[in-house]
Formats: C-alpha cells, structure tokens, sequence
C-alpha cells in the first residue's frame, strides 16, 4: 500500500476509535478501575486482537508499526523543552532518591544483559539482544521500546525487536499496577500508607478516568499567543515539530556522509531541544513555551504510541521466545522487589513507603505508572516524592539517555559484554551512595533515640 495522507488519517481515525472505546471501557468496567488499566493500553489490545496481527477486522495500514519511530521523537523533543535540570536543590532526601534511581535503572541493564549472556543465550540459543528488553520495556516503557525497537529495525534489520520490547512494556505496566495496588494494600495494613483505605477510597477520576465535575477540570495549557496573530497550541506543536524533523534531517545528513554510522533519531531530538531552548532562554522568547501544552503535547504522543505498538506486536514472534521472556521478567520482578522491599526502607527516610512504591511504579512501567501508583497512597501528595523526583531525575537522565542510545548500538555490534561494565560499574558507584546514605541515616536515627 502507498502511504498517502489519507492512509495516515485512516490509521488516525481508526486509532481515535479504539482509544474512545478504551475510555468508555475502563469508565465503566469495575475490574479495570480496579486495575488502573489506561485506556491506551486497551485501545492496543483491541488493535492487536482485531487487526492484520489478530482476527484482520480492523483496517490499519501497514506503516503502524512505523509511528512509533515518529511519536518517540516528539515526545523526546517536549522533555528537552519542558525539563528544568535544576542542580542547585540536592539534600540527602534527593540524594537518596538518586541514587536508588540510578541503581535501579543500571542494574535492570546490566544484570539484564549479563543473565541473556551467561543463561538464557547458552541453554535456548538466543540472541544477545533480547538482553535489552527489560531496562526497555520495564523501567523506560513504551518510549523507549519505541526507541530500541526502532533501532534494532533501521540498524540491524531486526523488526522482531520492536514486537518483543512492546511486549515487555505492555508485561511491565500491568506488572508494576498489579503488583503496586498489593503492595498499596499491605502497605496499608502495616500503617505504612496511612492515607491509603482501599480502591474504592480513591476519587471516582482516578478510578474511571472521567472528570465529572466541570469546575474540576485543569486547564491543558495556557495561551501565551493572542489568537489573532497565531493559536498558541499551534505554535507549541510547530515548534516541537520543527524540532523532530530536523532531528530526521540530522540523522539522514550523518548518514551520506558515514554510510557505517546511525545515530537515532530520537537522542538527536533530544539534543536539539536543549539547543532550541538554550537559545530561547538567552534570547528571552522561552516563556512563550507554556509547559502545560508541551507536557500534553507528549502525553498525547505517548498515548497513540502505546496503542500503535501494542497493536503492531506479532504474536508469532513473541511465542517463539516466551520461555526467555518468562525468565527475564520473572527475575526483573525479583529484582525490583528487593530493591523495593529491601533497600529502600533503608535508603529513603521521609515518606519511604510512597517513594519506593513510585519508584516500583517507574521500574517496572516507567514514571507515568509510578505517578498512578503515588496517587493511590498519597493522594494529596503530601509525601514531596514528586518535587523531589524532579530533582533526583537529574543523575538518572543521563544514564538512560545513554542507556536507550548506545545500549543497542553497542549489542549490535557484538559488543554486549561491555553494556554489562559499563552499567555496572554505574551500578557500584551508586550502591557506595547508597551505602554511605544508609550509614548517615543510622547515624541520625542513633542520635534521635540517644
């Protein structure tokens, strides 16, 4: 089939479609409340289980699994113009935070790849790339199973890829809500999460995902644009487009020149936001940024990101290699269930409980389930988890950047064993943190007993 826009509007409506009956799906079926299942994530299951990769009712073109690639540099474009990278407000809460993020995300690479290396390569013959599925599904999510699928796809000739990392985020989110909302209960019952009394405690929004009350309803954005020169929504999104194409014409520059070197679109993106508003900043124009549409903006993208690929994933392939995913994610959930159990009762002071139950959140279906998982057991947000996370996002920004960009270059070119010292050296430097943090808290808690 040609690509023409109006195959891309059909593919758009139908998209449109599923995420309304996704909507209308978890406002008015109990279990999916209790589940917190997003409706995007629904809409890509009807996708997967009605279209060419199930029963073929549903018309989606062939470019589906294509969109991604698109939508994962938008979304890249908006953190690069939304994120502050204050460095200036560390105490020993953030620094805590840090570290538990750093260690988590590095171990979930490292440990990731050394097990497909030393077990589940030698005793099922599989390849070394499946050792990225679960830093990539897991603890990134759908974004960068978009991005690693894609580079796996442009770089390797390896499609397969982007199938087994929707997988792995699509196992990851209903992982970290199912296994949040038990921890949430047990939490509660030990009075660790006092503002906790059951689901049905929860606001009805939260549960249905519909705001009932008008007077409620936030704002998406501001204008920062009288209507009458341009529609300040329209500025916002040209400038993040402008951004991702020009990442694209950045990538397709590098590649006449060094046929051998790829760089991928999205990391190039995310670069050239930092420009773009560094030049903003300094010129004075970038409070005609409004954070509120860009951080839509991204959501949105992430939205019918999450519904193109979990409607894109072939079964067949997933089938071929369920055996090495059941291993890999049984042990990425003994992983993050030690670190949450185990180190972060030690690591965080203040508000531990709702800061690990976040971070579990973040590892297992990346922030935007940790955010849910907050909501659940701190409501009001009263812990500071999220003012602190905007800071101690900081350390971890780099080392998933690096992770999602070089990680599968690097496998790629038969270079897996170096992903696993790498990362793991990051993992040691991050447990000496944690262990000097943990000593200072002992020492604290000494002091206010003595």
């Amino acid at each position: 089939m040609e690509f023409t826009p109006w195959v891309l509007l059909i593919d758009a409506g139908l998209i449109g479609v599923l995420l309304a009956i996704g909507t209308w799906l978890r406002a008015v079926i109990p279990w999916l409340q209790t589940m917190m299942i997003p409706a995007s994530v629904m809409a890509g299951i009807l996708g997967l289980a009605f279209g060419p990769n199930g029963l073929g009712l549903i018309p989606f073109s062939e470019y589906m699994g294509t969109y991604g690639s698109v939508l994962i540099a938008v979304v890249f474009a908006c953190i690069a113009l939304t994120d502050d990278f204050n460095i200036f407000k560390i105490g020993r809460n953030v620094a805590s935070f840090s570290a538990y993020g750093v260690l988590m995300y590095s171990l979930q690479v490292a440990l990731g790849m050394a097990l497909v290396l030393m077990l589940i390569g030698p005793l099922f013959d599989a390849p070394d790339s499946i050792g990225v599925l679960l830093f990539a599904g897991w603890a990134g999510g759908f974004g960068s199973a978009a991005a690693i699928g894609d580079v796996f796809t442009q770089q390797a000739g390896d499609p397969e890829m982007a199938s087994l990392a929707y997988t792995a985020a699509t196992v990851g989110l209903i992982v970290g809500v199912v296994g949040g909302i038990i921890q949430a209960k047990i939490g509660a019952s030990r009075g660790h999460a006092k503002a906790f009394r059951g689901m049905k405690s929860l606001p009805e929004d939260m549960r249905t995902g519909l705001i009932r009350k008008v007077e409620e309803r936030p704002a998406i954005g501001q204008h920062t644009f009288s209507g009458a020169s341009v529609e300040s929504l329209a500025f916002q999104v040209g400038v993040v487009s402008a951004i991702a194409a020009g990442a694209y014409g950045v990538t397709l520059l590098v590649t006449s020149q060094w046929e051998d070197l790829t760089i991928p679109v999205f990391s190039v993106a995310f670069v050239i936001g930092l420009i773009v508003r560094s030049v903003m900043t300094r010129t004075k124009v970038s409070t005609y940024l409004d954070r509120g549409s860009l951080n839509s903006v991204a959501g949105s993208a992430t939205d019918i990101l999450i519904v193109c690929g979990i409607a894109s994933i072939a079964p067949a392939i997933v089938a071929g290699y369920w055996v090495e995913l059941l291993i890999l994610f049984g042990f990425g959930l003994a992983l993050c269930l030690v670190l949450g159990l185990v180190v972060a009762p030690r690591l965080m002071r203040d508000g531990w409980f709702e800061k690990q139950l976040f971070t579990w959140g973040w590892a297992t279906g990346a922030v935007s389930t940790g955010v849910a998982l907050l909501r659940i057991t701190d409501p009001k947000l009263e812990s500071g988890t999220m003012e602190e996370f905007g800071v101690a996002y900081i350390p971890v920004t780099p080392v998933e950047i690096a992770a999602v960009t070089f990680v599968p270059l690097l496998v790629i070119a038969g270079s897996a064993w170096l992903v696993v010292g790498i990362w793991g050296a990051i993992a040691v430097v991050a447990m000496v943190a944690a262990f000097f943090i943990i000593r200072a808290n002992k020492r604290d808690a000494a002091a206010v007993s003595a």
